[in-house]
């Protein structure tokens, strides 16, 4: 099991710097009992300059509040007040580059009545690329994303993930390393916890939001396709489309951007190197640690 903290590890609860090991939640908490709490994902890197820098910790603090507001969840913080905390979080651990992981959960409530408090908890430690750095071969799996009128699927609710944990334990199981689930009218959704993209002939397609989380570096790759004059479309595809694909990959926080090896028993047929999601790759990675990078270098 990876070893997310040690006796000196520190966090961040409501204000307050605490050791990790001496924070409590309370058994009784709806968020344990019915996943009735919200998160984000966020990346902190040591920069060309040897700066600590969260990326885009505007958005994922501001997609925070969205997401306890859509889930009704009472939110007490700024985005200013925790993008601080944050930095103070990592000081205090001696990170630079580190995966953040801010909770807002809800107090004890076995009643599905609304909550007048909640908690908010910043947690961070060091992890490599969630999906690996090799090409992956993914598998279409049984499981859906959940119907959009039965949840605000915009929203990262921990309960949503449930459904992400099934999907890629399933793949595993496989022998493939990770899933792609498709919406309930069988178009292609998402991974279990990051976006995808196909090449076919010189252009991206990506499925478009209404079934899936629309993610910030999805918002961050389709960034850098508009300043590259890389096309890209966005709409409702199949799997059978995906099968005809050139390449694929994975895009999210925790993943980066990660290319596909192959989809079921499809091997996508277009080498890697020469892919628009291996230039994308690189210029992800140029800008999370704040290179320049040109458009002719991608």
């Amino acid at each position: 099991m990876a070893n997310y903290y040690n006796e000196n590890t520190v966090l961040w609860l409501d204000g307050k710097l605490l050791k990790a090991s001496e924070a409590k939640i309370d058994l009784y908490s709806q968020s344990l009992h019915y996943g009735y709490a919200v998160f984000e994902g966020i990346r902190s890197y040591r920069t060309a300059s040897g700066e600590t820098k969260i990326f885009k910790p505007v958005e994922h603090y501001d997609r925070l509040k969205n997401s306890a507001d859509a889930l009704n969840i009472p939110y007490s913080h700024s985005t200013d007040q925790l993008i601080e905390a944050t930095y103070q979080v990592l000081e205090a651990n001696n990170l630079q580059d580190a995966y953040i992981r801010p909770v807002v959960y809800s107090p004890a409530n076995m009643s599905f009545n609304l909550n007048t408090e909640s908690y908010t908890v910043i947690q961070v430690w060091e992890m490599a690329p969630f999906l690996g750095e090799k090409l992956l071969r993914v598998m279409t799996s049984s499981f859906q994303r959940p119907n959009p009128k039965g949840f605000k699927i915009e929203a990262k609710a921990s309960g949503h993930y449930v459904n992400s944990i099934l999907a890629s334990q399933e793949a595993k199981g496989n022998g493939y390393d990770e899933a792609l689930l498709t919406d309930g009218n069988g178009f292609i959704a998402e991974g279990p916890g990051a976006n995808m993209f196909f090449e076919k002939n010189g252009k991206l397609f990506t499925p478009a939001t209404g079934n899936i989380l629309p993610g910030i570096t999805r918002a961050t790759v389709l960034e850098i396709c508009r300043e590259n004059d890389i096309p890209v479309e966005e709409g409702q595809f199949t799997v059978d489309q995906l099968k005809t694909a050139d390449a694929a990959f994975f895009c999210g926080t925790a993943a980066e951007v990660i290319g596909w090896a192959s989809i079921d028993q499809y091997q996508f047929p277009k080498p890697w190197a020469s892919t628009l999601g291996r230039k994308i790759q690189s210029a992800y990675n140029n800008l999370v640690i704040e290179k320049q990078y040109l458009p002719e270098t991608i």
